[in-house]
């Protein structure tokens, strides 16, 4: 039993350690492909960033308005009338500092995590990776590099939208069913949303991207030679990124805290 546990501890730590450094290994890379040419990763990136980000946007878009319609109804309810300011405050205390950044990153575990994990194992199976490194092209430059950033970027923009869209989506339902003043719900609002508030859930949205991307690749790599590693490699990422990311989440809401 001993024995068991002490396999999974060691295994959990070069996880860790294989997943901490891909990212190491990336920030490097981004930094060699600008001195030796940045323009075939770039393209990548791009390619990530849109559809990761934009392709999403309308997803991130709808459930940010049920979020915000969700929260300021039970807040209303709970609250009752002359809670306005109340209000502004619970809903950039639940959305700004928890609910955007994960659900944002939960969305994009599902849409896109699956996408990266089955993609890269596929490349691998077929050869297609080899077939790069045979060339001079170096396939963390090439393939995981701009995927990470790419994620990184595309959930720290879905982020700002998601939490735009809850709050101002919450006050039009506040305003609408129980006449909700905008100064009274704007200044709930604009008192607790500081500037440490704001990088604080721009900080967690960025090292949730990270997080996830860099998983992601990681069990996209992890394949052999079956095609029917592909979708356990899928399934694998999804998992371990959403563990991952409420890991993530709790140690940096502790600390956010303290």
């Amino acid at each position: 039993m001993l024995t068991a546990w002490l396999e999974k501890m060691v295994a959990a730590i070069v996880y860790l350690y294989d997943l901490v450094d891909m990212l190491a290994a990336a920030f490097g890379n981004c930094l060699a492909a600008f001195r030796h040419g940045a323009r075939p990763a770039f393209n990548v990136y791009l390619r990530q960033v849109y559809f990761t980000g934009l392709e999403a946007f309308k997803i991130i878009l709808i459930t940010a308005l049920l979020i915000g319609t969700v929260v300021i109804t039970q807040i209303v309810s709970i609250a009752g009338s002359g809670s306005e300011a109340l209000t502004g405050k619970v809903i950039v205390w639940i959305v700004v500092r928890e609910l955007g950044p994960l659900l944002t990153a939960i969305l994009v575990v599902a849409r896109s995590g699956t996408a990266i994990a089955a993609e890269l194992s596929q490349m691998k199976i077929g050869g297609e990776i080899d077939y790069l490194e045979s060339l001079g092209i170096p396939a963390a430059n090439y393939l995981i590099m701009p995927r990470i950033f790419g994620v990184a970027t595309a959930v720290v923009v879905l982020t700002v939208y998601f939490e735009i869209a809850a709050v101002l989506g919450g006050f039009l339902v506040a305003s609408l069913g129980w006449h909700v003043p905008w100064e009274e719900y704007s200044h709930g609002v604009f008192s607790v949303l500081t500037l440490s508030v704001l990088g604080a859930s721009l900080l967690k949205s960025l090292l949730f991207g990270l997080f996830v991307a860099a998983i992601c690749c990681l069990q996209g790599l992890s394949v052999g030679k079956s095609v029917t590693q592909i979708p356990q490699a899928a399934t694998r990422a999804v998992m371990q990124s959403l563990f991952l990311l409420f890991v993530v989440d709790g140690v940096f809401s502790l600390f956010f805290l303290l």
